[in-house]
């Protein structure tokens, strides 16, 4: 750390990907926000964007289950005073654990602290583990606290959890129900005609999405810059279809969510969250119109039942 810097420009850092913020990353998180408060300094989350892995790992695109800004209101949340964002570039890729601390968290950052996860990795090749860190910080003048992680809980288990469809245990392991985003995009219409008016969410890609299946969930409307502001911070029980409806072929897999009892709501263009709170049933081929009705009519109360 260079002359001249005072302790009040200096800063508590944790780091990761933090996708999903899940109760791990929380427990690493809180922690930092902590030792920021009783020395006095910022706390300053530092992830990155893309996901490492796209770069290091040519071909594997790992699902999200946050994107940026929603990540960055989870952290903020927990008391962070700051979310930087790295773009993970080759170039940074190649930096050497002795490089990352200097430029990024000395330099960059004005470390004091720096909080990490006690299987946290950085540099080239992740060469670097925490006691490299903690040698790194004698040389450029920050500490290293470590935490404990809790056992099997990581976004990889979670995203693993959520393709077999289990969003109660992805919700246990997330500390909240998982939500997936989009805009409202206009669709073929069919629950409406049918009498459950769905919204059809277009979600961006690598979205970490349930299996297929119809689930009792939420649909909320989020205010985001430059879209229709309607029913901002609205909050509906819902049932939610995730898959390709098999009643009808050739349709592409979808997310479409019906707000219980409400059949005058006008979502097109907005951007609209949905939370899924437990899995009701697998996707099934109807033989009739009819036999998919009755179907809807049991999902739903089903749905009213368990977000009641």
């Amino acid at each position: 750390m260079g002359p001249g810097v005072r302790d009040s420009e200096r800063s508590v850092v944790t780091i990761g990907v933090f996708d999903g913020v899940h109760l791990g990353h929380r427990r690493v998180v809180e922690r930092a926000v902590a030792v920021a408060r009783e020395r006095g300094l910022r706390a300053v989350a530092l992830t990155f964007e893309p996901h490492p892995d796209e770069l290091v790992r040519p071909g594997h695109r790992p699902a999200r289950l946050t994107r940026p800004r929603r990540r960055a209101d989870l952290l903020k949340q927990l008391g962070v005073d700051e979310v930087r964002v790295l773009e993970f570039t080759l170039e940074m890729s190649r930096l050497s654990p002795a490089e990352f601390a200097q430029r990024v968290l000395a330099d960059g950052l004005r470390a004091a602290c720096v909080v990490v996860g006690e299987d946290f990795t950085f540099g080239h090749r992740a060469e670097g583990d925490t006691e490299t860190l903690r040698a790194l910080g004698e040389k450029y003048d920050f500490t290293v606290e470590t935490v404990m992680l809790l056992d099997a809980l990581s976004s990889t288990e979670i995203r693993e959890r959520l393709v077999s469809g289990d969003v109660r245990g992805a919700a246990a392991d997330l500390g909240r129900p998982h939500r997936v985003e989009g805009v409202v995009v206009r669709g073929y219409q069919r629950g409406r005609q049918l009498g459950f008016p769905t919204a059809n969410v277009e979600t961006p890609p690598q979205t970490a999405i349930p299996a297929d299946g119809v689930y009792a969930g939420w649909l909320e409307c989020v205010p985001v810059a430059n879209l229709p502001a309607l029913y901002e911070g609205e909050r509906w029980p819902a049932a939610i279809s995730v898959g390709t409806n098999p009643t009808f072929e050739g349709v592409p897999r979808t997310v479409e969510a019906y707000a219980l009892d409400r059949d005058d709501l006008e979502l097109y263009g907005v951007h609209v969250a949905v939370e899924f709170a437990a899995r009701l049933r697998g996707n099934t081929k109807f033989d009739s119109i009819e036999g998919l009705i009755t179907q809807i009519h049991a999902d739903v109360a089903e749905a009213r039942r368990l977000t009641s």
